[in-house]
C-alpha cells in the first residue's frame, strides 16, 4: 500500500475542527485523552452526507476511529514524530500542500480562464530565434535586441521571405531545416511571452520582436484554426504483435484487409465488430470507444480517427502495437469545458511562467497587508561594499556589513536588517558570466530577498490563519505515521515473514480453493455452416491446427481458436454448454456463433502456494493486523458513552 492510499484513508477519519464546541460532552476515553462528540460528529458527517444515520453505522465507524487512533498512540509512544526522517517527510509534505495558499487567487483564475480560452484554437507559426545568454550583459541584451530589429526591418522591406531569413539568421538549429516552422500548437505548449505573441499576431502578420528565456523572437502566424477537440470512433481490431512470425503476420493482416472489404461492400460495421473484434470489451458495443482526446492513444491510432473527417467515415487498416484496426468516427467532440479541464490547468500553470504573474501580485497584497516599509538608503550602501568579485563567487562581505542592524525593511513588525542581506547574499552567491553593473545585480538580489523574505513569513503563519491548512497538516502527520508503523507490522512483515506466511497457507488453504475448471477449446466461426464443420471434425478427433489449415484456406475469418482452463463463471459461453467433456452444439453468444470443445473437467481443489500467493499474503496481513488491533486493545482502555454517540442525528 502507498502513502496516497494511506492518506485518503486518513482523510475519511480524521479532521480539525476550527472552532469545537468546549462543552461538547464526551464521547471517547483512551486511557487518559478525552474524544468529544463535536469531534468524532465532524469526522462521521464528512464521511457519510448522503446516508441516514443508524447505530450500526455508528457502532462501526466509531471502532474504525478507535483503532486509528490507538495505532497513532502506539507510534506516538514509540516515539516516531520525532525522528528527523519523519520530521523530513512531513516537511516535504506541507511545502506541497501550502503551495495554493501562496499564491493570488484571483490573478489565478483569470491566467486559467485566459488559457481555456486560447485552447478553442489551434495556431500555425514559425518564428526567428536571436539567443541571449543565461546570464546576459547590457551589452548581450543590446546586442542581440539590435539584430533582431535588423531582421525585422529585412522583413519589412519584402526582399526577403520569412522562410529564407529564418534558415539564414534564426539562432534556432531546427530552423535550418525547417524554415522556423512549428507547427500547429495551442496553449499551454510554448512559453508564455511567445504564446501570448502568437495569439495577438493576426494570421499572415509578422509579430514581435518578444523576449522570452532563449532570447528575441520574431512570428509569423501563418494559420489559425479550432482545436480538433476529441474524437468518439469504433473499431474492429485484430490482434498482432511485432514479434509474430511472418506467416502468421501475414493471415492476420489477410483478416483485416478482408474485414475492410466487407465494410466497403457494404456490411454493418457493429455486426462485423462483434463477429471478428479481438478487442471484446468493444465488439459487445459494436465496436465503439469512450471518447478520447490527443494524447489518450497509441499515435498511430489517434492519428487516424482524428484524419477521419464525417460521421460514419472508415479508414483503411491501421497498424499499431496492439494490432490492426479499422477506425469508424462516430462524433467529433470540442475541447472541454472550463469546469472540466480546470484542475489540469491549475498544474500546468504551476509549472508555466504565468506563475511568476501571480507570485507578483501575490507579493504586493502580502507587502499591503502587513505593511511593508523599506529604506532605499541603506540598500545603496551595498553598491560600493560588493565588487566583481561577486560575480566569480569570491566576494566576501566587511564584518562592518555583516554584522550591522541597520533597518532595511520591516515586515509585519518585524525587522529585516542589511547584516540579513549581507548574509543572503553571501549565501545565495554563484560564479555568473554575468558582467553587468554591480547596481544591477545589489537590486535583483535584494528584489529577490525582499520576495523570498515575504513568502517564509507567510508560510510561517498559513497554520494560524487557514484552520483548514492545520487540519490537513495533522491528516499528513498522522498519516505518515500510521503508513510507516503499519508497514512495519502489517505489509512489509507479510511480505518478509515467509515461514509465518507459508504456515498460515497450510492452516487455512481451504480458504483459497479453485471451483471445478474445464480445460477447453472455443471455435468462433463464421457461420453455421463453418460451425457444423468444426464439430465433425472434432468427433473425428482433429486438432486446432487441422481444422484451421482445412477451413481458413479461403478466408482468414471462417474460423478462430482460443484454449484455456477456467472456471463456469469465467467464460460466459461456458454457462452454456454441458459441464462435461465432448463436443457442443453451436452457440450463439453477442453476435458470435462458437462450437465448445471440453477437454476435462478437473475437481475442486485448494490453489497451490504459487497460484495464489498474492490472495494468501493479503489474507495474512489481515490476519496480522488483527493480532495488532488486538494487542492494542487489551494494552489501553478504550471506554465509549454510548447515550452520547446515538445522539448523533
Amino acid at each position: 500500500m502507498n502513502r496516497i492510499l494511506i492518506f485518503a484513508f486518513i482523510a475519511t477519519l480524521t479532521i480539525q475542527v476550527s472552532a469545537q464546541n468546549v462543552n461538547s460532552p464526551v464521547l471517547l476515553k483512551i486511557d487518559d485523552k478525552e474524544i468529544t462528540k463535536g469531534e468524532f460528529e465532524a469526522i462521521y458527517k464528512k464521511n457519510n452526507r448522503d446516508s441516514a444515520i443508524t447505530q450500526a453505522d455508528l457502532d462501526e465507524y466509531l471502532e474504525l476511529f478507535i483503532n486509528f487512533k490507538l495505532k497513532v498512540l502506539e507510534a506516538e509512544k514509540m516515539g516516531r514524530d520525532t525522528l528527523d526522517q519523519f520530521k523530513k517527510e512531513l516537511a516535504g509534505y506541507r511545502d506541497q500542500l501550502a503551495r495554493p495558499y501562496l499564491v493570488d487567487k484571483s490573478i489565478t483564475d483569470s491566467l486559467l480562464r485566459e488559457a481555456h480560452d486560447r485552447m478553442q484554437s489551434e495556431i500555425r507559426a514559425a518564428h526567428i530565434l536571436i539567443n541571449i545568454p543565461p546570464d546576459p550583459s547590457p551589452e548581450d541584451t543590446a546586442a542581440a535586441y539590435k539584430k533582431i530589429m535588423d531582421i525585422k526591418s529585412k522583413l519589412s522591406d519584402n526582399k526577403q521571405s520569412f522562410e529564407t531569413l529564418a534558415r539564414e539568421l534564426s539562432e534556432e538549429p531546427s530552423a535550418k531545416t525547417n524554415g522556423g516552422d512549428l507547427g500547429y500548437f495551442t496553449s499551454l505548449q510554448m512559453v508564455y511571452p511567445f504564446e501570448t505573441l502568437v495569439y495577438n499576431t493576426p494570421v499572415g502578420e509578422i509579430g514581435g520582436p518578444v523576449r522570452t528565456q532563449f532570447g528575441y523572437h520574431l512570428v509569423l502566424v501563418s494559420d489559425k484554426r479550432k482545436a480538433r477537440g476529441q474524437v468518439n470512433v469504433a473499431h474492429i481490431m485484430i490482434r498482432a504483435d511485432k514479434e509474430d512470425p511472418a506467416e502468421v503476420a501475414e493471415s492476420l493482416k489477410q483478416r483485416i484487409d478482408e474485414v475492410y472489404t466487407r465494410i466497403q461492400y457494404g456490411e454493418d460495421f457493429g455486426e462485423l465488430a462483434q463477429k471478428f473484434s479481438d478487442d471484446r470489451s468493444s465488439a459487445v458495443k459494436n465496436g465503439e470507444l469512450p471518447t478520447f482526446g490527443t494524447g489518450k492513444m497509441v499515435s498511430e491510432f489517434e492519428e487516424a480517427a482524428f484524419a477521419l473527417e464525417n460521421p460514419g467515415d472508415v479508414s483503411k487498416p491501421v497498424l499499431s502495437p496492439y494490432g490492426w484496426h479499422v477506425i469508424k468516427l462516430i462524433a467529433k467532440v470540442p475541447v472541454n469545458s472550463f469546469d472540466e479541464m480546470e484542475k489540469d490547468l491549475k498544474n500546468k500553470i504551476s509549472r508555466d511562467a504565468r506563475s511568476n504573474i501571480t507570485r507578483d501580485t501575490f507579493i504586493a497584497k502580502r507587502k499591503a497587508e502587513y505593511g511593508f516599509k523599506e529604506d532605499p538608503k541603506v540598500l545603496k550602501a551595498f553598491y560600493k561594499e560588493i565588487d566583481t568579485t561577486y560575480y566569480s563567487g569570491d566576494w566576501n562581505p566587511s564584518e562592518k556589513v555583516f554584522s550591522s542592524s541597520k533597518t532595511l525593511f520591516t515586515l509585519d513588525g518585524k525587522t529585516y536588517t542589511d547584516g540579513d542581506f549581507a548574509n543572503y547574499l553571501f549565501t545565495n552567491m554563484r560564479p555568473t558570466a554575468n558582467r553587468g553593473p554591480i547596481a544591477n545585480a545589489v537590486n535583483e538580489s535584494y528584489k529577490n530577498f525582499v520576495t523570498s523574505s515575504i513568502m517564509s513569513y507567510e508560510d510561517s503563519q498559513l497554520e494560524e490563519k487557514y484552520p483548514e491548512f492545520k487540519a490537513l497538516i495533522n491528516e499528513y502527520r498522522d498519516g505518515i505515521l500510521l503508513f510507516d508503523l503499519t508497514d512495519e507490522k502489517v505489509w512489509s512483515k507479510a511480505v518478509k515473514d515467509s515461514v509465518g506466511l507459508a504456515d498460515f497457507y497450510e492452516t487455512n488453504k481451504n480458504d483459497f480453493m479453485w471451483k471445478e475448471r474445464a480445460g477447453y477449446d472455443i471455435y468462433t466461426v463464421e457461420d453455421e455452416a463453418t460451425g457444423m464443420s468444426v464439430i465433425k471434425m472434432l468427433k473425428k478427433k482433429k486438432n486446432q491446427d487441422e481444422i484451421r489449415a482445412a477451413l481458413n484456406n479461403e478466408s482468414a475469418l471462417k474460423v478462430n481458436v482460443e484454449s484455456g482452463l477456467k472456471e463456469k463463471t469465467e467464460i460466459p459461453v461456458l454457462e452454456k454448454v454441458q459441464w462435461a467433456p465432448g463436443v457442443s452444439e453451436i452457440v450463439s453468444l453477442d453476435g458470435q456463433l462458437k462450437v465448445v470443445q471440453i477437454k476435462e473437467i478437473r475437481p475442486a481443489q485448494p490453489k497451490d502456494f504459487n497460484e495464489a500467493r498474492g490472495l494468501i499474503t493479503a489474507a495474512y496481513q489481515n490476519h496480522l493486523e488483527k493480532l495488532w488491533i488486538e494487542s492494542l486493545r487489551a494494552e489501553h482502555e478504550v471506554n465509549v458513552n454510548k447515550q452520547v454517540l446515538y445522539t448523533i442525528q
